[in-house]
């Protein structure tokens, strides 16, 4: 199972690339190469590894289909999705539609979110921090992790 950790900045070149980051390559399985990519749920993408977007699939593809939210929620989540691959220098490509949508401009900023990698305008990421006071950070983690037993 993967566990990304880190947070690493990047730049996508004229031609819609961007290389990823070797501390991310490093926590790759062997030879894993093919990701899917799609949209995030905060104006931000997702790069899933094949072997983590396995499951989600999975599940998305074992909802009821006759429900019309699970069918909303299905065009929303894979309408974007696109199978990609490291290139030989180590450069994903963005589809156009998938860069629109999420502002990527030059800098971004490409975050672990367990086991796939959230992709990132610079400005609108760095914007999140100062969006949330430490006061209110540490109320969500009360909210989010309060529930949790201590080890």
């Amino acid at each position: 199972m993967i566990a990304f950790l880190g947070e690493y900045e990047a730049t996508v070149d004229a031609k819609g690339r961007f290389l990823l980051p070797a501390g991310f390559k490093k926590q790759l399985a062997e030879g894993e190469v093919r990701f899917v990519l799609n949209r995030g749920f905060e104006n931000c993408l997702t790069l899933y590894p094949l072997q983590s977007w396995a499951p989600v699939f999975e599940k998305v593809n074992s909802l009821n289909e006759f429900d019309p939210k699970v069918r909303a929620f299905r065009r929303q989540f894979l309408g974007g999705a696109t199978e990609v691959e490291l290139d030989s220098a180590g450069r994903l490509l963005l589809p156009a539609n998938l860069k629109e949508f999420a502002g990527l401009e030059k800098d971004i900023i490409l975050v672990a979110a367990t086991n796939k990698i959230e992709i990132w305008n610079a400005t609108t990421y760095k914007n999140l921090f100062t969006a949330i006071s430490p006061e209110a950070f540490s109320e969500l983690a009360m909210e989010v992790m309060g529930t949790l037993q201590k080890p």
